[in-house]
């Protein structure tokens, strides 16, 4: 387990006015979800450091940060497993070199992180306003059209999600909810 000072260091790096979809909301999501499959997981302490901070910075630097804040606080191969889930954040794809034990792991997670794109419409609105929010800098055009590209390219994947529980309980509605948002993304 984490101890407080460490949660609250780590809650600090989700606050800020930047902060849109990625703020403390984002980790307290995802962690309800692990609660539910906890007891299916190899290691739920890795899974949860990556929960943690998978998006207190982003990808690789969040990678990085990890493996500085969390050195002698969790085991060393945990830390290493967090920071392999973190980096797969990246692509949202389970790599071909993972260690066998950690697929499962590894599918959840990524799986949970993208559970937002299967939530009720109202949430993932939400969620895309917060995206928005997170890239005000960018053009309108230039942003409506890099959203939906990216939309796009996770909709011809033949799966969304990596894991039975995944598939099961967002797919379908993920499925819908990137359609109608290309389609706002796109119309004049």
């Amino acid at each position: 387990m984490l101890s407080d000072a460490v949660l609250a260091d780590i809650r600090a790096l989700h606050e800020g006015e930047d902060r849109g979809y990625h703020d403390w909301s984002h980790p307290l999501a995802l962690l309800g979800q692990l609660a539910e499959i906890e007891t299916e997981l190899d290691d739920p302490l890795a899974v949860r450091c990556a929960i943690l901070l998978h998006d207190a910075i982003y990808e690789t630097r969040s990678a990085e940060l990890a493996r500085r804040m969390l050195d002698s606080v969790v085991p060393a191969a945990t830390l290493e497993r967090a920071v392999r889930l973190i980096e797969a954040t990246q692509h949202h794809a389970v790599p071909e070199d993972l260690p066998p034990g950690e697929v499962g792991d590894m599918a959840r997670f990524l799986d949970m992180d993208l559970s937002i794109l299967g939530a009720a419409p109202e949430a993932f609105d939400a969620y895309e306003a917060g995206v928005r929010h997170e890239y005000r800098e960018v053009p309108e055009t230039v942003f409506r059209a890099g959203r939906a590209a990216i939309l796009e390219r996770f909709l011809e994947r033949d799966a969304l999600y990596f894991s039975d529980w995944g598939k099961a309980r967002f797919e379908a509605r993920a499925r819908e909810n990137l359609r109608r948002s290309i389609r706002r993304l796109k119309a004049d």
